[in-house]
């Protein structure tokens, strides 16, 4: 026996160094195709998607497996892994000799590489001949890919029961969580499932599964792998019955993302899954208990950076009834009046308005027959343009609008990157400071995390894998001290009920018919934004911006955490009661519109203006303006500078920049230039 049993091994090295020389090279392209996965900024799986026949096979490190596991597995399958190369000699010896000695195999040799070497190149037979070359495809992996090469394939493609292969898809079907994170049991299970992948699933065959996971913990303690009371207090756990769906935070982004690059295996967004999870169901929640068909988006942007922490495209991507798949964040709906900040803001920025100047909120006629009316339909008669926009009244912002000019002000929110959608391709009118437009939760969010930052509109990140932006000079949907003053009386809007006052600067808007609900809302850090309503378009009685949107606002940036920190205060800001002010900017006169009475005459907009020499402080800066009534005042950056009752002044710049020169007259008519010191 012991002469034939060495004449079998020499007889099988020769053919391995024949098969090695001979054999066609091995081909790991399907091996290594993997599922398509979506992570978050630190790594963390939002999404899997399964590959194109239907598998779900998970990119996953042997550093990112629970030390355990490996452990057992090795102990289990293949004890000596780490000092064969790719075939275990003595394990040979002993089958070899026990299949001679009884005339039937008794134990197998299959090492961790040879069962990849299957794995990589399946063979339905099962012959002396299959043996002896998946013997030989061992010795090959080991060679191309090294030990961790060969462990980092098993732990791909180990199968687990159905179209469920490798450890991490299977950590994840059956207990739900990463393969860094299983317990002693779970981990022995794992080890013992691909064996027979199909008679221990544990959804199908529990008991099995069972039995086959007790021999792993049984056999592991008798090796001293692990102590023999864990292995006793582990066979004490049950098995799972079911299998677990697979994560899918931020669906609609992951899906997007996979639009966008198809051939990409891995995609790294910027969103933060715990935040992702916190607010999802918080959205879903919200939609249920206001009614049937409703759905929710939400959407939360770093204002410093401009990525998105977290988007939430719907109430629940899977529910039919609120049309789930629908992604609202894109979807183009009528924003009610959480448009009016930025009508005050190019009002303050023109120097038509400041915070405390008084404004007429009575029953009032604009052209021949648009008459607004506010919300409650009642009238507040003088009140400050403060509390105006924080009572969302709707006659100062019509007013405003005159003054601003509908045109201009679609051309700011354009100007700003926002895509504006008119009804019919109308020309603007007043309305538009009503919500009479089109526009996004995403380029909402955009503009308001613009007021966050001094009134420059940031640029949306939302992948960590894709190219640097641009290095541009970002647009901007306000001057720093009217974006300020924006944010600052936002801050004092009454919140709604049980939350906490002056902590958040936030706007609601209800869209005609009770068809779209709004609230956004923003401090130094962060910009939430938040719609609700039907997918398709219906109208929902009752459904209004405070009562529906405003709560999930403040839930949602509660679960952010961190305490609201106000948006700090540009140095010259003008912070003055209403009898402080210069005597144009205390009342708002319906007159003050666009009229060609007073206009600047220089600088002329968008002029760049070179002062002089480098060295030394730079000349005046001559300013006049054409008709109007004297006296005139002049201002920089919504701040008066000077006044006179002459049609010229001069300036003197403190330095380079952009900076809007503006003039108001004694009626209240005003004109505004954008020009560049240089």
């Amino acid at each position: 026996m012991a002469w034939g049993l060495v004449g079998l091994v020499l007889a099988a090295a020769v053919w391995l160094g024949s098969a090695l020389a001979h054999l066609p090279p091995l081909d790991l392209a399907a091996a290594q195709a993997r599922s398509t996965v979506v992570l978050d900024r630190s790594g963390t799986l939002l999404r899997p998607f399964s590959t194109a026949d239907g598998r779900w096979r998970l990119p996953l490190e042997p550093a990112a497996t629970d030390p355990r596991f490996l452990a057992l597995l090795t102990a289990y399958e293949d004890r000596r892994f780490r000092e064969h190369a790719g075939v275990d000699p003595r394990a040979l010896l002993r089958a070899a000799g026990q299949w001679l000695a009884a005339g039937r195999i008794v134990s197998g040799a299959s090492t961790l590489s040879m069962q990849v070497a299957r794995l990589v190149e399946p063979r339905g037979e099962r012959s002396l001949t299959a043996k002896l070359r998946q013997i030989a495809r061992a010795v090959e992996l080991e060679r191309r890919l090294g030990k961790d090469g060969v462990l980092r394939l098993y732990l791909a493609l180990a199968p687990y029961g159905g179209p469920v292969e490798g450890l991490r898809a299977a950590s994840l079907a059956y207990f739900g969580r990463e393969p860094a994170r299983l317990t002693l049991a779970e981990a022995a299970l794992l080890v013992a499932l691909p064996q027979a992948p199909e008679a221990r699933r544990p959804d199908r065959f529990p008991e099995a599964a069972r039995r086959a996971r007790d021999r792993v913990l049984a056999l592991a303690a008798a090796r001293g792998v692990i102590p023999a009371a864990e292995a006793e207090a582990a066979r004490a756990e049950p098995v799972p019955h079911g299998r677990k769906p697979f994560p899918m935070l931020a669906p609609h982004a992951a899906e997007a993302a996979l639009a966008q690059e198809p051939s990409r295996a891995v995609h790294r967004l910027t969103l933060d899954a715990r935040l992702q999870a916190r607010l999802e169901p918080l959205a879903a929640e919200r939609a249920a208990a206001l009614g049937p068909g409703l759905s929710a988006a939400l959407l939360v942007v770093d204002n410093a950076t401009g990525e998105v922490r977290a988007q939430v495209g719907s109430a629940g991507y899977l529910d039919p009834a609120r049309a789930g798949a629908i992604d609202m964040t894109g979807a183009v709906r009528s924003p009610g009046s959480a448009l009016k900040p930025f009508v005050y803001a190019m009002a303050f920025e023109a120097g038509l308005a400041h915070p405390e100047t008084l404004i007429e909120d009575r029953p009032s006629r604009f052209g021949a027959s648009y008459a607004p009316e506010n919300f409650d339909l009642t009238f507040q008669g003088t009140v400050t343009a403060r509390r105006a926009l924080q009572l969302s009244l709707n006659v100062p912002a019509v007013a405003l609008m005159e003054a601003v000019g509908p045109a201009r002000f679609i051309a700011r929110l354009r100007g700003a990157g926002a895509a504006i959608a008119l009804p019919r391709d109308a020309a603007p009118g007043l309305p538009v400071a009503l919500g009479g437009l089109g526009i996004t939760l995403t380029d909402l969010a955009r503009l308001y995390a613009g007021l966050a930052r001094g009134g420059e509109v940031p640029v949306l990140i939302r992948r960590l894998d894709g190219p640097a932006p641009p290095d541009a000079v970002l647009p901007r949907i306000a001057e720093p001290v009217a974006a300020w003053y924006v944010a600052d009386t936002l801050r004092g809007t009454p919140p709604p009920e049980s939350a906490l006052p002056n902590r958040l600067a936030y706007k609601t808007g209800t869209s005609y018919g009770y068809r779209d609900a709004w609230a956004v809302g923003f401090d130094r850090r962060v910009t939430v934004a938040v719609w609700i309503g039907r997918p398709d378009g219906a109208g929902v009685p009752g459904l209004v911006g405070r009562v529906a949107a405003a709560p999930l606002l403040f839930d949602a940036v509660a679960r952010i955490g961190g305490e609201p920190e106000p948006v700090p205060r540009p140095r010259d800001a003008l912070v003055a009661a209403t009898s402080a002010l210069p005597p144009p900017l205390r009342h708002l006169s319906r007159e003050a519109g666009p009229v060609d009475r007073l206009r600047i005459a220089y600088p002329p907009d968008g002029a760049r203006i070179d002062l002089g020499a480098a060295e030394g402080p730079p000349a005046g800066l001559a300013l006049k303006a054409l008709g109007g009534t004297p006296p005139l005042t002049w201002l920089v950056g919504g701040l008066p500078v000077t006044e006179s009752d002459r049609r010229q002044a001069e300036w003197q710049p403190d330095g380079a920049g952009f900076v809007r020169i503006s003039v108001l007259d004694a009626t209240g008519a005003s004109d505004s230039v954008m020009v560049r010191i240089e």
